[in-house]
């Protein structure tokens, strides 16, 4: 029970780091952003990459996010900047065209193959906890996930830098008048939603394959997060990430052939009880 427990936190925190960035961006930008999966795999595969040249698993975790970043950075300059103003279609459009180029060029590079990245020593193998075995990993997949949920939150709600992002998402026509390049800000937020979510694909990177279209494997759960917690809401995020990692543990534990089942019939369940999600949402802010 514990150990189903805590591997249901450790998918939570996987699914928190991926649905994270996409509710920042939406909240903050107030567009979906179609290609969060690709960039997940882009994130997965680069760190393969590092691992590959470097033979490094640490400097992989870091590596790659930030490259990530720098290319959701160039993303979103060159296709979403040119779109704010226009209509949603659009840039909905323009996102999933997105998905479509950044696996041409992942097939390009790395082609159709698996691809393994192996665990460092100290984590591998398990520990006891309450009298279950539980791996190290889920440990640590629970460890890194709390912690950069925290400095996430601590970044947005207590810093003069989250200050500055919140009201230039809100109030753009004043933050303009005292300086601030609004531009800018929103280059850095889907930078930092690339960043995530990229992150969230080089920590999966040991325990699933790596390979073309794995971004479809969780980017459904990752709307579904995104959902349950209420759009652009990154407390229900967090809410809606723990109920879903539970319930697909405990459900792959008891009823495994009917995991799916389980998942959509959470979602319908809360979204009867509460449309917005498990968190109210602040009115979508459109930079």
């Amino acid at each position: 029970m514990v150990a189903t427990a805590l591997i249901g936190l450790s998918i939570a925190m996987l699914l928190f780091l991926l649905a994270a960035g996409l509710t920042l961006v939406f909240g903050m930008l107030g567009v979906i952003n179609f290609a969060h999966g690709a960039i997940y795999m882009l994130g997965a595969f680069g760190a393969f990459e590092v691992y590959r040249t470097t033979g490094s698993f640490w400097l992989a975790l870091v590596v790659a996010p930030i490259v990530v970043a720098l290319i959701g950075a160039a993303m979103e300059v060159v296709l979403l900047r040119p779109l704010y103003d226009r209509d949603h279609v659009e840039q909905l459009l323009m996102t999933f065209g997105a998905i479509l180029v950044i696996e041409e060029a992942v097939r390009m590079v790395w082609g159709l193959g698996y691809r393994d990245l192996p665990l460092p020593s100290a984590l591998e193998g398990s520990v006891p906890v309450l009298g279950d075995q539980v791996a190290v990993y889920r440990l640590f997949l629970l460890a890194a996930g709390t912690a950069v949920g925290a400095g996430l939150f601590l970044l947005i709600e207590k810093t003069r830098l989250g200050m500055v992002l919140r009201a230039a998402m809100s109030y753009p026509t004043m933050v303009r008048a005292l300086g601030i390049r609004v531009d800018r800000v929103r280059t850095i937020v889907f930078a930092v939603g690339a960043a995530l979510a990229a992150l969230a694909g080089a920590i999966a990177a040991p325990i699933v394959p790596i390979q073309v279209g794995m971004s479809f494997t969780i980017i459904v759960d990752c709307f579904v997060v995104v959902i349950l917690g209420g759009l652009g809401n990154i407390r229900g995020a967090i809410a809606a990430a723990i109920l879903l990692g539970l319930v697909q543990a405990f459900g792959q534990h008891y009823f495994p052939s009917w995991i799916e089942v389980v998942t959509y019939v959470v979602l319908i369940g809360v979204l009867l009880i509460r449309p917005q999600g498990l968190f109210s949402a602040a009115p979508a802010r459109k930079a």
